[in-house]
């Protein structure tokens, strides 16, 4: 009788252990569906992440995805769906990331049909304003076209309205907001400068600012995001840093940061410098009795050029 009892507890143990797995392994189905079902948005977060700083930026991106995926949901429960244009602006020094991440939002926007290339074209005032009447607006439209089913990424955009009324910048702009009407649905533009100059420039211009909705700062980099990109930068060239190179690249920031206080140039200055350093090794190594990879590898502080 006992042993009856003992054998009917196990089975009811074995049972709930049963349940219990098949709970977790249908708690497991649905993470796991739910994982893949924005693995778009998970995807374009991994490489993000991969950025330093650009937190407004990240945030937005996942705004933007959350928007278009409910937009998708409404459309097939049978409601209303809400269009906004997705034209941008960004606005900041160079060297913040906003090529990177114009890539980026293609890949995203490619991903979730919004549109059916998501390449990037990337121009400035010369790849769009021509010699002569009319030609402005030739070299535009073909632009536009080349951009259709991706980004036109404009960069500089406010050099567009430096010449006054008759300079032919004014019919770039006229035809880029006509483009934006036509093609509205697999064509997005972004303009991209400083952030004064592009202020400026939306005030010229009174239907521009509605257009553009999304408008996105991408704030200057502080030393120790600099240096942390520094080390990134030259890692992926198999390169690294002594604690004293790592202090002297501190001191380079700030010094070409009280140069150029209105147009410091973030991720390319850190670039450059990084390549000069690069060079530097490279003769100091001529005068080297052996070279091996430690010494390879290593960058020392007098190979850290520092601007007078």
């Amino acid at each position: 009788m006992v042993q009856q009892t003992v054998t009917q507890r196990k089975g009811q143990i074995n049972i709930v252990l049963r349940q219990t797995e098949g709970l977790q392994e249908t708690a497991d189905a649905a993470l796991s569906q739910a994982t893949k079902k924005h693995m778009p948005l998970e995807r374009i977060q991994q490489e993000m992440e991969q950025l330093i700083g650009l937190k407004e930026m990240k945030y937005l991106l996942k705004e933007v995805y959350a928007w278009l995926y409910v937009n998708k949901c409404r459309e097939e429960n049978g409601l209303k769906q809400n269009t906004q244009a997705l034209h941008m602006m960004f606005k900041g020094n160079p060297g913040t990331g906003k090529t990177t991440v114009a890539r980026l939002l293609g890949t995203l926007f490619l991903e979730m049909n919004v549109l059916s290339k998501g390449h990037l074209i990337e121009v400035e005032r010369a790849d769009l304003v021509g010699e002569y009447i009319g030609h402005t607006a030739q070299k535009t439209r073909e632009l536009v076209k080349k951009a259709k089913g991706g980004i036109l990424f404009i960069d500089e955009a406010y050099s567009l309205a430096r010449g006054g009324e008759k300079d032919f910048g004014k019919e770039a702009i006229d035809t880029l907001v006509k483009a934006m009407e036509d093609h509205h649905k697999d064509f997005i533009l972004i303009l991209a400068g400083y952030s004064d100059e592009m202020e400026h420039f939306l005030s010229l211009n009174p239907g521009l600012p509605s257009r553009f909705p999304l408008v996105i700062d991408f704030p200057d980099y502080s030393n120790d995001q600099l240096l942390e990109i520094a080390k990134k930068m030259a890692a992926e060239r198999q390169y690294r840093f002594s604690r004293e190179t790592e202090w002297k690249l501190k001191q380079s920031f700030v010094k070409k940061r009280e140069r150029e206080t209105s147009a410091f140039s973030n991720g390319r200055f850190v670039r450059n410098i990084i390549e000069k350093a690069i060079r530097k090794q490279a003769v100091r190594l001529l005068q080297a009795d052996v070279i091996d990879r430690s010494a390879l590898e290593l960058l020392l502080p007098e190979d850290i050029p520092i601007e007078d």
